[in-house]
């Protein structure tokens, strides 16, 4: 008999598969879809470039060590709407017609189910022009990562991703109690890019909300800094990280499971 983990990984081979069908059925969507993403990343380093040309630094953030910031947060924020925003963005509209029912009766976790259901080509693509740029920034810089920080710099982008994903999962499963609780997604989604300025921008209770309340600085300042600033960085940071996205996806698995017991399905 199969485990639920080799059960559950030849499912989620399925939809990928059938994902990447769909996406390749509409090319030119894809292609223009890349190009805008492009473009918006191109302006943010246009951006940081008029800015840096009227400023040495950013508090301890030289203009590069910026650029590797905004790539950071640019392949965290495309890997997290690659595999899961279209499929959270689609749960409340799943609860208000009922047609959650189909993927509550499928031989698996049912969040796993509403989760992975779908994934969008085009924001791998929008990662890797990310990566491209944190490469960039870091040869500018002169760093010379090991390969324990390029694996630490790599965990703390996975934990960004889970961040974001119990949020926003979170969030969505507002949709039990809210018939449309689309506003309530979007809205995080627009917290979502404060996380590519430095965190040394932002001061006092604010700096702690947006830290541990809404943590949308640390999910892409902490990958950042493991990176550009090796020397300042240490051990903490990671485990901050790490307790933040065990937490937030403790509380997403029992927020779900007490959410479910409020839904009335299409036949009741």
């Amino acid at each position: 008999m199969k485990s639920a983990f080799s059960r559950h990984a030849e499912i989620y081979a399925l939809m990928l598969r059938n994902s990447l069908i769909r996406e390749m059925n509409f090319k030119a969507n894809f292609l223009l879809w890349m190009f805008v993403e492009v473009l918006w990343f191109a302006s943010q380093i246009i951006f940081i470039d008029v800015l840096f040309s009227f400023v040495n630094r950013i508090g301890d953030w030289t203009k590069w060590e910026v650029v590797l910031l905004i790539g950071t947060h640019q392949v965290i924020g495309q890997l997290f709407q690659a595999f899961f925003f279209v499929n959270i963005a689609d749960l409340p509209e799943l609860v208000r017609t009922g047609k959650l029912d189909f993927l509550l009766l499928q031989p698996m976790d049912s969040q796993f189910a509403t989760s992975v259901k779908k994934f969008a080509l085009d924001n791998i693509v929008s990662a890797l022009v990310g990566v491209f740029f944190v490469i960039f920034a870091a040869t500018k810089l002169g760093l010379h990562p090991t390969a324990l920080q390029i694996l630490l710099y790599i965990a703390a982008i996975m934990l960004g991703v889970v961040i974001h994903y119990s949020f926003m999962f979170t969030l969505a499963s507002v949709s039990f109690w809210i018939v449309r609780s689309q506003g309530l997604i979007y809205g995080y989604f627009s917290f979502f890019n404060i996380g590519r300025y430095p965190d040394v921008v932002f001061k006092g209770v604010f700096k702690w909300v947006f830290s541990w309340v809404i943590p949308v600085i640390i999910v892409s300042n902490i990958p950042a800094r493991l990176l550009a600033k090796a020397a300042d960085a240490n051990a903490a940071l990671l485990l901050q990280l790490f307790f933040v996205a065990i937490l937030l996806f403790s509380l997403t698995r029992m927020f779900w499971k007490f959410a479910l017991t409020r839904y009335s399905s299409a036949s009741s």
